[in-house]
């Protein structure tokens, strides 16, 4: 009786071997390309599951900045009287909502990664920060309808003659946007990964958001904080993004390089720090969630 041997497979056999520790360094970006599909489905439940079974559904990209302008411009501008640079106010709060709420969304949806979403790592592998990436293009979708609702009204005030002047700043739009997107997931993934042993930093979030909104020049110009806390504002890493687009668009404030790439920098810092920190956790996340 001849028997047949049974074939044995190797590492080498596989295109992808899943190891319980890995390098620190060996954070596998090139794997949320491999699994591009996945984040495209990601993305599609997140933009689609957010006003799920809402009566206006996705009117409410268009509703939420038209609703915060209109109280920010009703209570900072008339009832407090800020100063907003010579600009129509309603523009003047509409460019910091548009580009705060991007940044704001995308540090709240990835700060809850693994919280949310401990039931779906549980069961199947996946590059864990496929999850967050997809947070990041969901709101970058939302982002794109509010800023062409943006520049609707930056149009129509042009044509209406008051004193709107957009520059060539303006291609500076996407570095500014990639510079928001790379806090929101630094600082997100950050969070995100302390929360699985501390898990009232999840309530800090929403709080600390509003917080640092007041902290950066969203409702209010850099010309009109007082000398004295100008140092303090201005070592806030947002400020420079901020005022750089509100100042490409609407011709107010003014742009310093030196500022931006002092952004730029803390930005890749706090990225690097985060993925690192990600990576570290995600091996060992469901000891402790």
């Amino acid at each position: 009786m001849q028997t047949t041997p049974i074939p044995t497979e190797s590492d080498n056999d596989w295109s992808l071997v899943i190891k319980p520790q890995r390098p620190w360094y060996d954070l596998r970006l090139g794997e949320l390309w491999t699994y591009r599909d996945l984040v495209r489905l990601f993305v599609w439940r997140d933009f689609v599951s957010q006003y799920k079974q809402t009566i206006l559904g996705p009117l409410w990209y268009l509703i939420q900045p038209l609703l915060t302008t209109l109280v920010f411009t009703v209570i900072f501008g008339s009832i407090a009287g800020l100063p907003t640079d010579g600009v129509p106010p309603f523009l003047f709060y509409m460019a910091g909502t548009v580009i705060w709420a991007y940044f704001a969304a995308c540090l709240t949806k990835t700060s809850e990664t693994f919280i949310s979403n401990a039931g779906l790592f549980g069961k199947v592998y996946f590059p864990r920060l496929a999850v967050p990436v997809s947070i990041l293009i969901s709101n970058l979708v939302s982002f794109g309808i509010q800023f062409g609702l943006f520049i609707a009204f930056v149009i129509a005030y042009i044509l209406l003659g008051y004193p709107v002047k957009p520059n060539a700043a303006l291609l500076l739009t996407p570095l500014l946007l990639l510079m928001m997107a790379g806090f929101g997931l630094g600082f997100g993934i950050l969070i995100s990964s302390l929360t699985t042993r501390y898990r009232d930093l999840r309530y800090l979030v929403t709080f600390g958001v509003q917080l640092w909104m007041y902290l950066t020049p969203v409702v209010y110009p850099v010309s009109a904080v007082p000398e004295a806390l100008k140092p303090l504002i201005l070592l806030n890493p947002l400020t420079p993004i901020v005022e750089t687009f509100r100042y490409a668009f609407l011709g107010s404030g003014a742009i310093n390089p030196l500022n931006l790439l002092y952004s730029l920098g803390v930005m890749l810092v706090v990225l690097i720090l985060g993925m690192l920190l990600f990576h570290r956790v995600e091996a060992t996340f469901m000891d402790t969630v």
